[in-house]
């Protein structure tokens, strides 16, 4: 793989340390995260920070694990299929997630995740 998958693969792996100011040197200051599943799309870095912040603020601790990964790097584009970890009450909840990032200049310009919220959802408990 090239570059752009580093990138990428960097960016998933730094989820573990939870230190959302170094996640978000992963992006452009344009840039647009879409949590498929959720509306609206996150436009900026503050409002990135703002969605970062939900997920690592209700985890104990974080981990994605990449199993596929695919990257054009004509139109910089990086699609991995990974499944994400959140601790979460001492219990961990997973999602199996397809993701795809469009990098620019070497930064994530935009990142939409698609999965399934009612599976995420209903291993989360009463």
């Amino acid at each position: 793989m090239g570059q752009n998958t580093d990138i990428v693969n960097a960016f998933c792996g730094a989820w573990k340390d939870q230190d959302i100011d170094k996640l978000l040197t992963f992006f452009t200051d344009d840039a647009i995260y879409t949590n498929i599943p959720l509306d609206p799309p996150n436009e900026g870095i503050e409002a990135i920070r703002k969605a970062i912040e939900g997920f690592a603020a209700a985890a104990e601790e974080i981990e994605w694990v990449v199993h596929a990964t695919a990257e054009n790097s004509e139109t910089g584009i990086v699609m991995n299929e990974r499944t994400d970890r959140f601790k979460i009450g001492g219990k961990w909840v997973e999602a199996r997630v397809m993701g795809v990032f469009e990098l620019r200049g070497g930064k994530i310009q935009s990142w939409r995740d698609y999965f399934d919220m009612n599976q995420f959802m209903s291993q989360m408990g009463g």
